[in-house]
């Protein structure tokens, strides 16, 4: 066996007819010699192609883990840390550092995140949450039942002042298992599961912090969460303030490992350099752009990623500071006389909507824009006159010397003027000017006030000094408009801005609030939507789009449903730069 084995291996083997093949090409010309070796070549290189187009044919792209993504932020960090963040930087930090039961969806659901399960009472006053098993922080500590329970104690906290407080006052929070969570409210409250979405604090770093001190911890700046992604370093400039964040994919992130390796956070003073930074390369991504800047930005060859925001633009009319604006009228002829869709053209290059509603486009089943499409007019000259029938069946008369219309009534004139006041951001200082031209041709004398948004807060919205305002609502995406149209929230911290009072509204909003079935809130809002309209407590203009400036070979992304911009990282965790080919049999189901 071994000896045929040898003379097996040993044996000279020749390929038959080669000798054939030799001679002949040995008597070929040098013309034939290249032709037949270019042939040969060509058909080399065809079947080596063929073979690469049917490999390739079964063979499919995948997300490959790595990369890097640069975000241009405005403004620093003070607190990153969900029960405190109030800054659009400390939202953004915190969203991609932290976690908390629930989360929001790209499609504007919430879905369990650190939470395995939850369940509601039958009474709408009970919510149990169980955690999914072997959950951890990013120092690797547990995270149990215990800084659940913790995290909302300290939202709760009169001392700290969180902006989450409200949301949580009169909840009692109770540890039933390491890995249950029992929440009883006082009253139903149908939106309550948004509040499920607040990022956990680990208790054992916080727990020895007072709440005296509780602000000014170094964990505010250098946080430890369970979320996406977590902290890797600070670099400072010599002066010790923080010029980036470098971020690195939580490898136990709960949803899984985020497939974008490394994220880094850079810091802008102002808008101007964050702009600058994107021209240059250093950014991949930025928002808190006007909609020119996103023009010009497509223009050039950038992505600019949009989606229509939960927030109304409106001219919020106080009835009790200006007598002319009692007039059902006249407010009926400004809504008239608004060329909305020329606002939404004009000053936001087409990134909004034009609206006759309380409640954004989209939130109800049917589309709030109705309203505002059925008040278009073939020409503006047909919108002015409509307007102005309005005044005059109500026996307002034009002064031609004046170029105003007035109004007597028990021998006193009241004449049609008023102020808009609003911030000095650049879109509502434009629109405030066109609403003062668009009025201006009924006969109405519009002066326009523009304020620091800190002063137009503290000394004009929070005193309710002003005839109409233009200003904007995050409505959000629980849709309670409570605190923005019930008559208890007229004065001071409530944002009923228009100081509107229905008191069929007043049940509509209670009702919606305490009911769990969407389909009634639904209804309860429609009816709710109609009032409003019919009562024209303000001149709603438009609902903005969200503008995003991503890298352009940004996969898995989706800007479907934002409430506020760090909901931009919603989904991150899916988010990828790179890929690899494997074979579809290979490829995850």
């Amino acid at each position: 066996m071994k000896e045929s084995l040898k003379n097996l291996f040993s044996k000279h083997y020749t390929i038959p007819k080669s000798d054939i093949v030799k001679d002949a090409m040995g008597k070929f010309s040098l013309t034939e010699k290249i032709l037949f070796f270019g042939f040969a070549f060509v058909l080399c290189v065809s079947s080596l192609t063929l073979l690469w187009q049917v490999n390739d044919s079964f063979m499919v792209e995948i997300p490959s883990r790595g990369g890097t993504l640069t975000e241009g932020v405005i403004g620093l960090p003070r607190f990153i840390n969900p029960v405190l963040a109030i800054s659009d930087a400390d939202r953004d930090l915190t969203a991609l550092i932290y976690s908390g039961l629930l989360k929001a969806t790209p499609e504007g659901t919430l879905v369990p995140d650190l939470a395995e399960s939850y369940s509601i009472s039958p009474d709408g006053l009970t919510y149990t949450f169980t955690l999914k098993a072997d959950l951890i922080f990013q120092d690797k500590t547990p995270l149990t039942a215990d800084d659940v329970v913790f995290t909302i104690q300290k939202a709760q906290d009169p001392t700290l002042k969180s902006p989450k407080r409200p949301n949580w006052e009169g909840v009692i929070a109770e540890k039933v298992t390491d890995r249950e969570i029992k929440l009883t409210l006082k009253q139903p409250y149908s939106p309550f599961l948004e509040n499920a979405t607040l990022g956990i604090l680990p208790k054992h770093i916080w727990a020895n912090v007072g709440s005296e001190e509780f602000q000014f911890s170094q964990f505010n700046i250098e946080p430890v969460g369970s979320g996406p992604y977590k902290l890797k370093n600070i670099e400072r400039n010599a002066s010790g303030i923080p010029m980036y964040y470098r971020l690195e994919a939580f490898d136990q992130y709960v949803s899984g490992p985020a497939l974008i390796k490394n994220f880094i956070v850079r810091f802008y003073q102002n808008n101007e350099g964050v702009i600058q930074a994107y021209e240059n390369g250093v950014v991949d991504s930025l928002t808190n752009i006007s909609p020119k800047q996103a023009s010009t930005i497509r223009e050039n060859g950038g992505r600019v990623e949009t989606t229509p925001l939960p927030r109304i633009f409106a001219v919020f009319f106080n009835q009790n500071h200006s007598s002319v604006l009692v007039n059902k009228e006249v407010r009926q002829a400004l809504n008239i006389a608004t060329n909305k869709e020329a606002v939404v053209t004009e000053i936001l290059n087409g990134d909004g909507i034009a609206i006759d509603s309380p409640i954004p486009p989209g939130l109800l089943q049917k589309n709030s824009i109705e309203g505002a499409k059925n008040q278009t007019y073939a020409t503006e000259e047909e919108r002015i006159a409509a307007a102005k029938k309005v005044l005059e069946t109500a026996k307002w008369k034009f002064n031609t010397e004046k170029g105003l219309y007035e109004k007597t009534v028990s021998k006193k004139t009241a004449t049609l003027t008023f102020s808009i006041s609003t911030s000095n951001a650049p879109e509502l200082k434009a629109t405030a000017e066109m609403l003062k031209e668009m009025w201006g041709k009924i006969g109405v004398l519009v002066e326009v006030k523009i304020f620091d948004i800190g002063e137009l807060n503290q000394n004009v919205i929070r005193t309710r000094k002003y005839d109409a305002l233009l200003f904007g609502e995050i409505i959000g995406r629980d849709l309670d408009l409570f605190a923005f149209w019930h008559s208890s929230q007229r004065n001071d911290p409530g944002l009923n801005i228009a100081l509107y009072a229905n008191t069929k509204v007043d049940k509509l909003l209670e009702d919606a609030r305490a009911s769990s079935d969407a389909d009634v809130r639904i209804e309860k809002y429609k009816a709710l939507e109609k009032e409003v309209q019919t009562d024209i407590p303000a001149v709603f203009i438009y609902s903005p789009d969200f503008l995003y400036v991503t890298a352009k070979n940004l996969h898995g992304f989706n800007l479907s449903h934002v409430t506020v911009p760090a909901e931009r990282f919603i989904g991150i965790e899916n988010w990828y730069l790179e890929t690899e080919k494997i074979w579809k049999v290979f490829a995850p189901k």
